[in-house]
């Protein structure tokens, strides 16, 4: 469990380097809009390269942009991160899981939630006019929420909303209904 997931963890010594991002889910009940306090999230993205740490070619002997939270009782989890890059064929996003609880998210078998977030273009474009995220710009420009082959089919209840500056440092905000 940790909040700051831009470190690589257990012996391995990277940190993914990128503008500042805070992500902050807050997960409540499809029935009642209520907090759902104690649930966990495991959350993942890309670096601003574009790649996941332990699969991508070029870092698969890293560990970062990885964590696990559990909800406090305002149904909130949040995390220090970065903005994720944009990679050839996909919008930029964040992926995430929902678990009942954290000793449930040691097992996949458990999790009640699978879904992604999806990130505003305007924001999008800010941040990849900044150093590093060169491909980004380029792999924007090739793709659409529309034509995503997870957010074509529709994309509001996963769009973040995002709040800060590239300078200062951004949060992604978003509700999740189980």
């Amino acid at each position: 469990m940790r909040s700051d997931i831009r470190p690589s963890f257990a012996g391995l010594s990277g940190t993914a380097d990128g503008v500042s991002l805070t992500i902050a889910l807050t997960i409540v009940s499809a029935s009642t809009c209520e907090p759902l306090a104690g649930r966990a999230v495991y959350l993942w993205h890309c670096d601003r390269l574009g790649r996941y740490s332990l699969y991508s070619a070029g870092a698969t002997d890293q560990n970062y942009l990885r964590g696990v939270q559990e909800a406090g009782t305002s149904g909130t989890v949040t995390f220090t991160s970065i903005f994720p890059g944009c990679y050839s064929g996909r919008w930029p996003h964040i992926h995430f899981e929902v678990y009942p609880s954290l000793s449930g998210a040691t097992n996949v078998a458990n999790k009640i939630a699978t879904s992604q977030i999806a990130l505003p273009k305007a924001t999008c474009d800010e941040v990849y006019a900044t150093a590093g995220y060169e491909t980004s710009v380029t792999n924007l420009s090739r793709v659409s929420l529309a034509t995503d082959n997870v957010f074509s089919d529709g994309s509001a209840l996963e769009l973040a909303t995002i709040t800060g500056s590239v300078g200062g440092g951004l949060t992604a905000a978003l509700t999740v209904a189980i």
